[in-house]
């Protein structure tokens, strides 16, 4: 008993510890920094989008100060069929890819995720085997010619649809889910098809909203399927005429169709195309973020 009450309380572990008002501060400082880092290039990219001809030549870029609001880029943009019609095929083609790539992934990972399905030792090799080998432009090109889909909208969806690393995660989750739940199920009569509508995929919210936002923001920002495959630039979507209006400077058909006197700055458009790229994003992340280490991290490591 003298041993116990005379021995010293153990120490707490380095990361237990409450940090010192200089750690404290450092931490501060250092979070202060990264938060500059990310919010300032989209600060100037916001503001320059914002400004006005006179604005950008005294700035002579890139604008820093503010002087004076006016919305004459976004209203070119949205006055230009291109740009207008390039948005709605990102948002097309990004609504009914995920929709594809989600349903099809999730099909995929809970029949992999079962020992006794059909074929499953093959079919789990093959998606394995994904991860190493990639059959190379080429291949995938004679292919989407061949099958018919060259200029067509399909083109921007179907040879990405599923991702091997995304269905490799909804397994591992799924693999995690309780077998006793699954044969309880089964005991009061319900189908795999309700098994996984009814309870896996509500006690997959998580994951699944993840690998959702995955395709979603993938197939928004592609444009490389569609510098191949598309040839018609009224099918170009927004990632592709963000490359070479933004990153190659190659004029837009009819960006400068009619346009005379107070015409908003190239500089200015460029940017107004950037911040509607990024908006949708911006607009999902927020409510997706929560779920990123249960979704992806418990996802990958379970199973």
């Amino acid at each position: 008993m003298t041993v116990l009450a005379s021995r010293k309380p153990s120490r707490l572990a380095p990361w237990e510890e409450r940090p010192s008002p200089v750690g404290r501060l450092g931490k501060g400082s250092l979070i202060t920094l990264i938060v500059v880092v990310i919010l300032g290039p989209l600060y100037t990219i916001l503001l320059t989008s914002l400004s006005s001809a006179a604005t950008v030549n005294r700035a002579g870029g890139l604008v820093l100060v503010p002087e004076g609001i006016t919305f004459e880029a976004y209203e070119q943009i949205f006055s230009d069929t291109v740009v207008s019609r390039a948005i709605l095929v990102s948002t097309g083609v990004t609504v009914v890819g995920t929709l594809i790539s989600a349903g099809v992934s999730i099909l995929g990972a809970y029949s992999l995720s079962r020992p006794g399905s059909f074929l499953h030792r093959p079919l789990l090799f093959s998606v394995l085997l994904m991860f190493v080998f990639f059959p190379g432009i080429i291949p995938v090109y004679l292919m989407v010619s061949g099958l018919g889909l060259k200029d067509s909208y399909w083109s921007l969806i179907l040879p990405t649809a599923v991702s091997a690393f995304n269905v490799v995660v909804l397994r591992s989750f799924f693999m995690s889910i309780p077998g006793e739940v699954l044969d309880s199920a089964r005991i009061d009569g319900a189908g795999e098809f309700r098994i996984l509508w009814r309870i896996v995929l509500p006690m997959s919210k998580a994951v699944t909203a993840v690998v959702a936002m995955f395709y979603a923001v993938g197939y928004w920002n592609a444009w490389f399927n569609a510098m191949l495959y598309i040839d018609d630039t009224r099918k170009w979507p927004l990632a592709l005429i963000l490359r070479q209006y933004v990153v190659d400077s190659n004029p837009l058909p009819s960006a400068t169709a009619g346009v005379t006197g107070d015409a908003p700055p190239t500089l200015a458009i460029k940017m107004a195309i950037v911040v509607i790229a990024v908006i949708p994003a911006l607009i999902i992340y927020p409510f997706v973020q929560r779920h990123f280490t249960k979704g992806v991290i418990v996802g990958a490591v379970k199973g």
